[in-house]
């Protein structure tokens, strides 16, 4: 017999079909994904942002090699750290046509646009600022600031022999114009020239009153610079600049670069450590304090071998003070009369001269001192109460050395062959080469025209060498 099996059918749903469980550690995975998501956002905003950075530059005060080494560094920091701009606000008299020329070469080879800005109201750019803000990429001013007077000083200065002025018609002399007389003086002015007028020509502004300010000293105010095409645009602060100039395009190593400042974060950099230590030794009082704690320094220690503290501290300080002068405009005839002077003073109180070289040494000091800067800017002039104050400090240690002299040459001797000379004593011994005086605690062999026996006393007239020459002044009680 066969059995029937019977095969119930098979319930067969698509998988599509089936509820699907989900694991709880799965749902971590997508939370991690939207905050790697939201994360690399935040990061490329972040990006944005920074590479959009406006960094600025203060530039206040006299140029010189501080603010220069400030402005350089301070560009090729922008340059490396990804700066969308630099803006370098200006408030400057002048300052040292090596510092000025270093600045502008740093702005010329720069990465980054450069803006110039003189600011605030009542700030100005006058001389060697004028050539900065023309170099700039972009030349803004604030209202009620100038620029302009970028005659070299040393030419420009009026009153000074060999600069005739010109004549106005009416037959006095015109103030606004001054001619270089000498050779070099016209090298001078037109080489100054020839370099503005490069500048205007590159950044497409004013060349023909660039070559004015140069050769007649003319200045302008903000908004006469602007009609004449000297700057670019007026902004009353660092916003309305940064909104202004949004969208211009300057060209930066011969290619355009568009400008999108508007709403960018403003970076201020400060002079960092660097820079102020510099800033103070490249200060001619500074520098000139150095110089003359070095020299009085080294002249202690070779007088008195073996302090080491004052040879140390004026080879340091004289160092410094070398280093300060490589950079400042320094006259190398006023270093020598100052060291002349110096080392007159010290031949004073080792080889007395009864004040000539003391007196030869203050006045070599003083002319030093006064012409050591070799130009005529104010800030770079060593102050005449420093001067005063050094110089008479020299000479009264001068004096002072001089009265001990002459104290010590006054005062009795003490010490030595010649106290013996006038003493008296007695013979205490005869015969053999010389006949003995026993004279302060010691016996001495003596000389006498006359014959001695011990008893005699006698007086010392010559004390030379270990033989004493005697007189005979008693016989022998």
């Amino acid at each position: 017999m066969h059995r029937q099996l019977e095969v119930q059918p098979l319930e067969v749903q698509p998988q599509f079909l089936r509820p699907r469980q989900t694991r709880p550690g799965r749902l971590w995975y997508v939370f991690a994904g939207l905050l790697l998501a939201c994360g690399l956002n935040a990061l490329a905003n972040a990006q944005g942002t920074v590479s959009r950075a406006v960094w600025v530059l203060d530039v206040r005060g006299v140029i010189g090699p501080a603010s220069a080494d400030y402005v350089v560094r301070g560009i090729e920091g922008a340059a490396r750290g990804g700066a969308h701009a630099v803006v370098l606000r200006l408030d400057t008299p002048g300052g040292l046509d090596k510092s000025m020329r270093t600045m502008v070469q740093a702005i010329l080879s720069a990465s980054v646009p450069v803006i110039g800005y003189v600011a605030p109201g009542g700030a100005r750019a006058a001389s060697a600022g004028t050539y900065i803000l023309y170099a700039s990429h972009v030349a803004a001013m604030a209202p009620a600031t100038n620029l302009g007077a970028a005659t070299p000083v040393q030419i420009g200065a009026p009153g000074l022999p060999g600069m005739p002025r010109d004549e106005s018609p009416d037959g006095e002399e015109d103030s606004s114009r001054f001619e270089p007389a000498t050779a070099m003086e016209r090298k001078i002015v037109n080489d100054a020239a020839a370099y503005i007028e490069g500048l205007a020509r590159l950044r497409n502004r004013n060349s023909d009153w660039a070559v004015k300010a140069v050769r007649e000293g003319a200045s302008l105010a903000a908004r006469e610079a602007l009609e004449l095409q000297v700057i670019d645009l007026v902004a009353t602060d660092l916003d309305a600049l940064l909104t202004a100039v949004d969208g211009r395009t300057v060209t930066v190593n011969d290619r355009d670069y568009t400008l999108a400042t508007e709403g960018a974060a403003v970076v201020p950099k400060e002079p960092d450590w660097r820079s102020e230590f510099l800033a103070v030794i490249t200060d001619p009082n500074v520098a000139y304090v150095l110089m003359l704690v070095g020299i009085y320094g080294l002249i202690f220690e070779f007088s008195n071998p073996g302090m080491g503290v004052p040879g140390i501290v004026g080879a340091i300080c004289l160092l410094l003070a070398l280093y300060a002068f490589q950079v400042l405009p320094v006259s190398y005839a006023g270093v020598a009369l100052i060291i002349l002077g110096a080392g007159l003073m010290a031949a004073e109180a080792f080889a007395p001269s009864f004040g000539v070289l003391g007196l030869g040494g203050i006045v070599a000091f003083i002319i030093g001192s006064i012409i050591l800067m070799d130009t005529e800017l104010p800030g770079f002039q060593i102050a005449l109460p420093i001067i005063l104050a050094f110089a008479t400090a020299s000479a009264g240690l001068l004096i002072l050395l001089l009265g001990i002299i002459a104290r010590a040459r006054r005062s009795a001797v003490v010490t030595g062959l010649a106290t013996l000379v006038g003493e008296i004593a007695r013979v205490e011994q005869v015969g053999g080469d010389a006949p003995m005086i026993r004279l302060q605690g010691e016996l001495w062999q003596v000389a006498c025209d006359q014959p001695l026996i011990v008893g005699d006393t006698v007086r010392v007239k010559v004390a030379e060498h270990i033989i004493l020459q005697v007189e005979k002044t008693g016989g022998a009680s």
